[in-house]
């Protein structure tokens, strides 16, 4: 167990209300703040904006991400530090 981990879906739960990345199929990128998901990691995020080269390519706002189009997720500040 690590950082009170113990299934994939505690890390979830851990980084609700946080920003979290998500890298979707086709390249695509999405960066928000996880508000909700659901056992098919459906996601709800708030603040979304779609990420291009680190850098905005254009602000979504609250979305929904269907979970079937999601490669992986990650807590955001440690998926997008400046280097």
């Amino acid at each position: 167990m690590v950082n009170g981990i113990e299934r994939p879906l505690d890390l979830l739960n851990n980084s609700k209300g946080k920003e979290v990345l998500v890298h979707l199929k086709g390249d695509k990128q999405l960066v928000g703040t996880l508000l909700a998901f659901d056992i098919h990691i459906n996601l709800v995020l708030d603040n979304t904006k779609e990420m291009q080269n680190n850098e905005t390519k254009r602000n979504v706002g609250l979305s929904f991400v269907r979970g079937d189009t999601i490669i992986f997720i990650s807590p955001a500040s440690t998926s997008l530090k400046k280097e």
